[in-house]
């Protein structure tokens, strides 16, 4: 959290399964980010590359990657948890390339780099995508059980302590 990667255009890579925390994570360093004074832009994987996919003509798609390309960081969450065409890797392979060495990215994903090829299928660019992305980051592998299923059964415990406590006390 004191963000010394953001002053050496560094980036943060959370790596793990669902539901450990990674998104939370990145949003807490997104906040510390604006909290010192720096600007932030969080967007998931498919909303991302959904809008600059969507984007018609040069003019219209140049302003889009500006967007993305402008704040101190930039925090791609849930890549891994669709699959992309090309088109999609080429603008996501833009994105990055235009803040390599530049301007710091958090990403959260669920999946291994050696499974990007999976989420990219057909994508020339993803070795080279993840080559710049991984240049000059901290990857952070968070491991443990989902957080939300821990909730959900202790929820469920609690709803059969109530239901049995209720029947005892008639």
């Amino acid at each position: 959290m004191q963000l010394d990667f953001l002053t050496a255009a560094g980036n943060i890579i959370l790596i793990g399964s669902n539901g450990v925390g990674k998104s939370t994570l990145a949003q807490n360093l997104g906040y510390q980010a604006v909290m010192q004074g720096h600007t932030v832009l969080f967007a998931t994987a498919a909303n991302m590359l959904s809008d600059l996919a969507a984007q018609d003509g040069d003019n219209a798609l140049r302003r889009r990657l500006q967007h993305y390309s402008k704040p101190a960081l930039l925090i791609i969450d849930e890549i891994g948890y669709l699959s992309y065409s090309n088109r999609h890797a080429d603008l996501l392979f833009e994105i990055i390339n235009r803040r390599y060495e530049q301007k710091s990215i958090v990403v959260t994903t669920n999946r291994p780099f050696g499974e990007w090829g999976e989420i990219f299928p057909n994508a020339s660019c993803v070795v080279s995508l993840i080559d710049r992305l991984i240049h000059h980051s901290e990857i952070v592998a968070i491991e443990g059980d989902s957080y939300r299923m821990k909730e959900a059964k202790e929820q469920t415990m609690k709803r059969k302590s109530d239901s049995a406590n209720k029947g005892t006390s008639k």
